[in-house]
C-alpha cells in the first residue's frame, strides 16, 4: 500500500527563501520546524503553508523531502549556528574593509548542516567578489555563498515593524514577494503620499498587494465617489467610501448626507448601476 504524501511550503532557514516540500508518515502543521534534504545535505526551515494532500498525483520533481520534525538537539545546533553566524559576520566585514568592496552586508547563514555559509549584501551595482571568495573558504574551510539582495529582502532579513505597528509581513508570513502598483493604492482609496503607501524598505507596501483581492471584491459591491444612485426620495451622489465597514455617504439632492450599507446588498447596488446607466 502506497504512503499518502502531503506538500507544504517551508521558508528556508530565517532569511531563506520559500520552497515547496513534501512529506509522508509524519504529523507536520503549519508554523512546524522541520529538518529537509536539500541538493547537498541537509538544512531546516519553517512550515507556512497548511499541508495538502497530494492524492494520485506522486510526482515529487522539484520538491525537497522533509525528514522530520526539528527536536531539542536540532534547535541546539541551529542555536551554535547562528552564533558562528555572528561571528562569521564579523570575519566577513573585516574581510570586505581589506578588499576594498562596495558593499554592505545584511546577514549571514550557516547552512544546518554547517556545509555551506551564506553572506547576504546590498550593493549599487553589480561587484567581482571572486577574490574575497576565495579568501573566505580558506578561513571557513566550507562552501561560501555570496548573494546579493534588494532592499525589500534586506527589510525581510532585519526585521521590524510596519506603521500599522505590527511585525513586518514579509518577515512573518509572506512566502515570496508579489508585484506591487501605484494603481493598488488608487484602488484601495489611500492617498498619493509616497510615505502613507511605501513600507520601511522604500518600496511601496506589501499589503497593497496581499490585500488586492479583498478590495477587488468591495469594488464590485459598492458604487464609486461621485456616481448617482437612486433612493426613495430621489437620486443621491456618492461622496465617501468606506471599503472595510461597506458603508458609503451619499448627499441627496437637498443636500442631506446619509449612510448607506453595501456590505451584502448587491441586488440594490446592481438596479441602482442599471439606472444610472440607462
Amino acid at each position: 500500500m502506497s504512503k499518502v504524501k502531503y506538500t507544504v511550503n517551508v521558508r528556508l532557514r530565517e532569511a531563506g527563501n520559500a520552497i515547496n516540500g513534501f512529506y509522508e508518515d509524519l504529523e507536520l502543521l503549519a508554523g512546524d520546524n522541520i529538518i529537509l534534504q536539500v541538493e547537498r545535505g541537509y538544512d531546516y526551515g519553517e512550515i507556512i503553508s497548511e499541508p495538502h494532500n497530494m492524492g494520485d498525483d506522486k510526482d515529487i520533481k522539484g520538491l525537497y523531502k522533509i525528514i522530520r520534525k526539528a527536536t531539542k538537539e536540532d534547535f541546539l545546533q541551529i542555536k551554535r549556528n547562528e552564533r558562528k553566524s555572528r561571528s562569521a559576520a564579523r570575519i566577513f566585514e573585516r574581510k570586505l574593509r581589506q578588499h576594498k568592496l562596495d558593499m554592505k552586508l545584511v546577514g549571514a547563514e550557516y547552512a544546518f548542516d554547517r556545509t555551506k555559509v551564506i553572506f547576504y549584501f546590498t550593493a549599487e551595482e553589480r561587484i567581482d567578489f571572486r577574490s574575497l571568495v576565495r579568501d573566505l573558504a580558506k578561513i571557513f574551510k566550507t562552501r561560501i555563498e555570496l548573494r546579493q539582495i534588494g532592499v525589500r529582502d534586506e527589510a525581510k532579513i532585519l526585521g521590524g515593524y510596519g506603521v500599522c505597528g505590527r511585525p513586518l509581513c514579509c518577515t512573518s508570513f509572506l512566502k515570496t514577494f508579489s508585484p506591487v502598483t501605484v494603481k493598488f493604492a488608487k484602488e484601495q482609496n489611500l492617498p498619493m503620499n509616497p510615505s502613507k503607501i511605501s513600507g520601511v524598505c522604500g518600496r511601496l507596501m506589501c499589503c497593497l498587494s496581499f490585500e488586492k483581492k479583498f478590495y477587488d471584491q468591495a469594488l464590485k459591491r459598492m458604487p464609486k465617489i461621485g456616481q448617482k444612485i437612486d433612493l426613495e426620495g430621489g437620486k443621491a451622489k456618492v461622496i465617501d467610501l468606506n471599503y472595510i465597514t461597506g458603508f458609503a455617504k451619499v448627499q441627496c439632492e437637498d443636500g442631506r448626507v446619509k449612510k448607506l450599507s453595501f456590505k451584502d446588498d448587491k441586488d440594490y447596488l446592481k438596479k441602482s448601476r442599471s439606472k444610472n446607466e440607462e
